[in-house]
């Protein structure tokens, strides 16, 4: 038998860099096989590279946004797998403005990533599922509580849960299981300039009561725990990775007793 079509299969966007490479190799590790979906094909064939050996990864350069680009995607699984276990849609725009700042072009971006996208790789996903598949998509504490200056980026990311809820509602009896992961502010590449900033400091470092930042690390063992069999009755759930962040009033002494000028 074809050893290929015996391994599950996870599709993963956003999968060259940050949370979604880290997301790619743990499920690699954890014995799937991947199809990869980013922008930069380089970044892609490094990935597939250096798992070379691990996993096999079948990948797919473009935007996710692009029309059709999701119904390739489970194509690809299924042309190269036979199978799809495991959809996470982790590719998102991070733009940040408030309301009234925020012109038509920004709205339709982040949208369009972050909102059509995910929906569009669901609905492309769900008929090529059987029992005791999973859908996990990345969202954002954001998307639970509203953040200063969020505007569309924390509206976008309140519709995952809610996608993710009606999901697994529609879905569920079939054993299709969907949840969320959100992730509070992850030190990768693209938010690293960010930590250099006081107010970004006090925002997010002196509020959360936990000794250290989160890793993309920590948000792809969430990842890949929702999608296996230790996880397997977990659904509809909204899963918080931010050390407390948006669950506890904290205030860390130093920022308690400084005096204001």
């Amino acid at each position: 038998m074809d050893n290929t079509a015996q391994k599950p299969v996870a599709l993963v966007t956003g999968a060259s860099a940050g949370i979604g490479d880290a997301v790619t190799r743990r499920f690699a590790a954890g014995g799937y096989n991947i199809v990869a979906v980013a922008r930069r094909k380089e970044r892609l064939e490094q990935l597939a590279s250096s798992l070379s050996g691990t996993a096999e990864v079948a990948i797919l350069a473009g935007d996710v946004s692009a029309p059709g680009i999701a119904e390739r995607a489970v194509a690809l699984a299924k042309s190269t797998f036979g199978r799809l276990d495991c959809l996470v849609n982790n590719a998102g725009s991070g733009k940040w403005a408030p309301v009234h700042e925020t012109d038509d072009a920004t709205l339709d971006e982040v949208i369009d990533i972050s909102m059509k996208a995910p929906f569009r790789f669901c609905r492309a996903a769900i008929p090529a599922m059987g029992p005791g598949s999973s859908i996990i998509n990345v969202g954002s504490v954001f998307g639970t509580l509203g953040g200063l200056d969020g505007g569309i980026y924390c509206a976008v990311k309140a519709g995952l849960v809610g996608l993710t809820q009606t999901m697994a509602a529609q879905y569920g009896a079939q054993g299709i299981r969907s949840n969320l992961v959100a992730p509070g502010v992850i030190r990768t590449d693209m938010t690293e300039a960010a930590w250099e900033f006081p107010a970004f400091q006090r925002v997010n470092q002196e509020m959360t009561p936990f000794d250290r930042d989160g890793t993309p690390q920590d948000v792809a063992n969430t990842i890949y725990f929702l999608a296996s069999k230790e996880g397997s009755y977990i659904n509809g759930q909204t899963i918080a990775l931010d050390g407390g962040w948006s669950t506890t009033k904290y205030l860390c002494r130093e920022a308690l007793v400084a005096e204001r000028k």
